[in-house]
């Protein structure tokens, strides 16, 4: 039974290590993924590339970049997420 137990444990760390690497395969993935390291929220990542689906992209990218820039952010994640959320109700809005 020790060697089963020894290959499963080998597989389990194989499948963690293979989890810890990013496949990209489109293009809002590489955005998402753009996004979530300049902000340096890895974290994060998946609700970036989904955004990156959903949104226009280069809008995305002019706006973490622009957080970035500003050196009295604390939370470049909470703040990026709050632009996003300006943005979005300013379009929503009738004039």
């Amino acid at each position: 039974m020790k060697p089963f137990e020894r290959e499963g444990e080998e597989y389990f760390k194989t499948l963690k290590d293979r989890g810890k690497t990013s496949k990209v395969h489109r293009s809002y993935q590489l955005i998402g993924l753009e996004i979530a390291d300049i902000l340096s929220d890895r974290g994060h990542k998946s609700l970036y590339i989904k955004m990156a689906k959903e949104m226009d992209q280069n809008r995305l990218l002019e706006i973490a970049k622009s957080v970035i820039e500003r050196k009295d952010v604390k939370n470049p994640g909470a703040y990026f997420m709050r632009l996003i959320e300006i943005e979005k109700s300013g379009k929503n809005k009738k004039v």
